[in-house]
């Protein structure tokens, strides 16, 4: 699936620019028996229901000319969200010095979840700095998601 997801950014992301946005991410995933293709679009001053309806009108046509999915799909086109999912090399280098929550598929120190700062990252580790101000690295084959973190507190 992730080459449709490749596909579908490579045809798109010029025209989500065109109309005044950011691609930030594609994600093509099966859920139960749906199939379900979700555009995630940015922009400096956010992103509301307008701006995922003009982006959803402007790139229909693209993806059925296209026709790389053979499957029915539903179409989902939304902002990333506050705390936003770091898939890609870009998002964490644009995340860098921020807090994220990291979920683990085997627990570090009898935890599966742990949260910190970021402060780098390579092919095979994610570098983050604890809350209890540890310096840890974690394998990134360790990691079910990493997300920024936002304070609901503020």
């Amino acid at each position: 699936m992730a080459n449709i997801e490749e596909k579908v950014e490579k045809l798109l992301e010029n025209r989500i620019n065109e109309l005044g946005y950011d691609l930030y991410d594609v994600e093509y995933a099966k859920e139960g028996k749906n199939y379900f293709l979700r555009i995630f679009i940015d922009s400096k001053k956010g992103i509301d229901l307008n701006d995922c309806e003009k982006v959803n009108d402007g790139i229909m046509e693209l993806l059925d000319d296209a026709d790389y999915i053979k499957e029915q799909y539903f179409l989902e086109v939304s902002s990333p969200g506050i705390e936003r999912v770091l898939r890609k090399d870009k998002h964490l280098k644009q995340n860098i010095g921020i807090e994220v929550e990291i979920n683990l598929f085997k627990p570090i120190n009898a935890k599966k979840q742990v949260t910190g700062i970021l402060n780098n990252f390579n092919e095979n580790e994610i570098y983050i700095t604890t809350n209890e101000k540890n310096n840890i690295a974690i394998e990134r084959k360790n990691i079910s998601l990493i997300k920024t973190k936002y304070n609901w507190d503020k």
